[in-house]
């Protein structure tokens, strides 16, 4: 069982990375949240890693934090709810705005995660609910952003610029120039059009 992997970091994508450790490339996937941390390439990096054996296949899922695995590790005890999915989860939202969907019931936002449709978001907020700690619960609910739909809408126009060739910096850059001059009500895909037009 692989716990971690400490190498050189040869390529990185938003989902997935390859690490060199002594001259053995390992592919791994990641979330959002993860690549928006690593290294550049060519550096030293570290993931924590989540080994999935399958008869058909083996996986590995990279993660930067602790956090990260254990919330990935808690979504994949779900019933229904395989790797891919529960790298989704993490990739649509940070790790407390998915604490705080759970503590708060919120089901909409959980939803809102490709992927995860009405049925999945309850499973979620039913079975995970109990297995966080009082201290995920109040984290989550101290460090929670006021402006919610905001941030969710930035993150989705960010998602969709990187599926169509954006570097993330870029994406990032992109967006936050044209937020300004849109309307408060402005959707995701104003946002896209905006940028790309810019």
């Amino acid at each position: 069982m692989i716990t971690f992997l400490e190498g050189t970091l040869v390529e990185k994508a938003p989902t997935r990375i390859v690490l060199d450790v002594h001259g053995v490339g390992y592919e791994v996937f990641i979330p959002l949240s993860s690549f928006d941390r690593l290294p550049d390439e060519n550096a030293p990096c570290r993931v924590l890693i989540h080994d999935h054996l399958r008869e058909d296949a083996h996986h590995l899922y990279g993660f930067i934090t602790e956090a990260e695995r254990s919330l990935f590790e808690m979504l994949r005890g779900i019933s229904g709810i395989g790797p891919k999915t529960a790298l989704s989860a993490l990739s649509g939202l940070s790790v407390r705005d998915l604490k705080l969907a759970v503590v708060e019931g919120d089901v909409k936002r959980l939803s809102s995660i490709s992927g995860i449709g009405k049925k999945t978001a309850d499973r979620i907020v039913v079975e995970l609910r109990h297995k966080l700690s009082e201290g995920d619960a109040l984290e989550a609910v101290a460090g929670a952003p006021e402006t919610g739909p905001t941030d969710l809408r930035t993150r989705d126009a960010i998602l969709a610029l990187i599926s169509l060739g954006y570097k993330q910096a870029d994406a990032q850059k992109r967006v936050r120039e044209v937020l300004p001059g849109l309307k408060p009500s402005a959707t995701v895909e104003d946002v896209v059009r905006a940028a790309l037009a810019g």
